[in-house]
């Protein structure tokens, strides 16, 4: 059995830590593994005798036409490199990676199982005006029902698969993301980084329209003893920056960039915020779960009721859980209302600081990579 791991790259981000876990996890069962990417960017630490190839090394500012006139070329070499490298099995993460994947097979008289795995909530994420969301809706509907089995890392982002884009229940399957629970924990926080004279809020994401972390800054603006750390790096960077500017929060508002370590801010802040418009399954929550914070998150689809087990949805109230507080996506007057009844009730804080660290072990990394094995093994 030989593996092919596609992925655009290795560059920091949820489904690109997915596969710096499982890339060693099936070397280390005796499979042959290549990693291959379409970008050479690579953040995360892999071993050095780890075989990689590249289909391109495209550059992050490549227009969208461009991206898409490139998909069949592409797939084309790398049903090159798959037929070179004899692959049995072809498993890729990420949108463009599937699209690669799957029309590699199409262009194959023998082709190896293919498995894509979808990361995010396809219908919200591509429901905006555009011709991008238009091309990558009708991509999904024609490919990913080619596919030989398609994994989500949510019930709600199967679900989607399943309602609007064709893809039959028989051939997906629900994996969530792992998480190396224990070397989270061992992790050391950094000390005296926050001034404990505010309370200190933060969030990690790509900063982008989707993850809105601008609903955080004007959330922010209202909350005058807190300040807000915002870990990412995106195309709003600069606009974001601005805002900030203009909202005169530049003393209570600060971006602090990439860093493949962000446990060691999670462990020293005061609550973990999040956003996002639509997710998969947000990765970041776990990991901010791990590290002992409570979370205050938009209900957006799909992901966080699920890990915070919500039972009931409100959309005129925020939703409080065992773990944090939910609240309608989009929804200022809520996300200001959810920070200041952390700020204000300090027993529920530590109430949940207990909790997650729980709820976490239910997503440790072992189990979940024998699952994504088992997905792998699993006969056409």
């Amino acid at each position: 059995m030989k593996i092919g791991l596609l992925i655009y790259s290795l560059s920091g981000g949820g489904a690109e830590r997915v596969m710096s876990y499982l890339l060693p996890y099936l070397r280390k069962q005796g499979y042959t593994v290549y990693l291959i990417l379409m970008n050479p960017t690579i953040s995360y630490d892999i071993s050095d005798d780890t075989p990689i190839h590249y289909i391109e090394r495209s550059k992050a500012n490549e227009s969208g036409i461009f991206k898409l006139l490139k998909l069949p070329f592409l797939a084309y070499k790398y049903r090159n490199l798959v037929k070179e490298l004899e692959i049995t099995h072809s498993f890729s993460m990420l949108t463009r990676p599937n699209y690669v994947n799957i029309l590699m097979g199409l262009f194959s008289r023998n082709r190896p199982k293919i498995i894509v795995s979808e990361r995010g909530y396809p219908s919200m994420a591509y429901g905006y005006d555009g011709m991008q969301s238009k091309i990558n809706n009708i991509l999904i509907k024609q490919l990913y029902p080619k596919a030989d089995l398609v994994i989500g890392n949510s019930m709600g982002n199967i679900k989607d698969l399943i309602n609007n884009y064709g893809v039959k229940k028989e051939f997906t399957r629900v994996i969530h993301n792992p998480l190396d629970v224990k070397k989270i924990i061992k992790l050391e926080p950094l000390n005296g980084f926050f001034d404990k004279s505010y309370f200190n809020m933060i969030t990690v994401g790509r900063l982008n329209t989707g993850k809105n972390q601008e609903l955080l800054i004007r959330a922010i603006s209202k909350i005058p003893k807190a300040r807000l750390y915002l870990m990412g790096i995106g195309p709003l960077e600069v606009e974001l920056k601005n805002l900030v500017k203009n909202e005169k929060l530049s003393d209570r508002v600060f971006f602090l960039g990439f860093d493949n370590n962000p446990y060691k801010y999670l462990k020293s802040a005061n609550l973990f915020v999040f956003a996002s418009n639509h997710e998969g399954f947000p990765n970041v929550l776990l990991e901010a779960m791990c590290c002992g914070l409570p979370i205050l998150t938009t209900n957006c689809k799909s992901g966080p009721s699920e890990i915070m087990r919500l039972k009931k949805n409100l959309n005129d109230n925020i939703m409080k859980t065992s773990y944090g507080i939910l609240t309608p996506i989009k929804d200022l007057n809520l996300m200001i209302k959810g920070m200041k009844h952390f700020i204000e009730n300090a027993d529920y804080i530590e109430s949940c600081k207990k909790n997650v660290l729980e709820r976490v072990n239910d997503f440790e990394k072992e189990s979940i990579l024998k699952s994504y094995e088992s997905a792998l093994l699993k006969k056409k």
